[in-house]
């Protein structure tokens, strides 16, 4: 039950930074370099969210 729980918060909430990164590209004012550091920025906090999740047992 731990394992479902954490897999669908990590997936309702890596559908929400992704839905929030590409709300900016939809204007047609925004290129796609000017968005590129939001893009780097949710990569780093999904990895960080889904290592945590996963990976880090101590």
């Amino acid at each position: 039950m731990n394992r479902i729980a954490t897999i669908l918060g990590c997936s309702l909430a890596i559908a929400f930074l992704i839905g929030l990164a590409t709300t900016l590209t939809r204007s047609m004012m925004i290129g796609f370099f000017d968005v590129l550091p939001v893009y780097i920025l949710m990569a780093l906090a999904i990895w960080m969210m889904l290592y945590e999740a996963f990976f880090d047992k101590k």
